[in-house]
């Protein structure tokens, strides 16, 4: 929880600090799955930075979240 939002999985900062900007009406921002990709378990971090973030509705419906 980050001042009332929900944040699940490798959420970029920078997603965050957008999101904490904008204040939407929502639950919070998802990273859904575990890139193999992911900080700490190896590979290229471009390909990471490349996952969508996805902004979770009040309804629990997912859009990407562009930050």
């Amino acid at each position: 929880m980050v001042d009332g939002y929900a944040i699940e999985g490798h959420v970029p900062a920078e997603a965050i600090v957008a999101l904490l900007g904008s204040r939407p009406e929502a639950v919070g921002l998802a990273l859904p799955g575990m890139p193999g990709d992911s900080p700490g378990m190896g590979g290229d971090q471009a390909a990471w930075m490349r996952q969508p973030v996805m902004l979770v509705a009040l309804d629990g419906d997912l859009s990407p979240f562009t930050f």
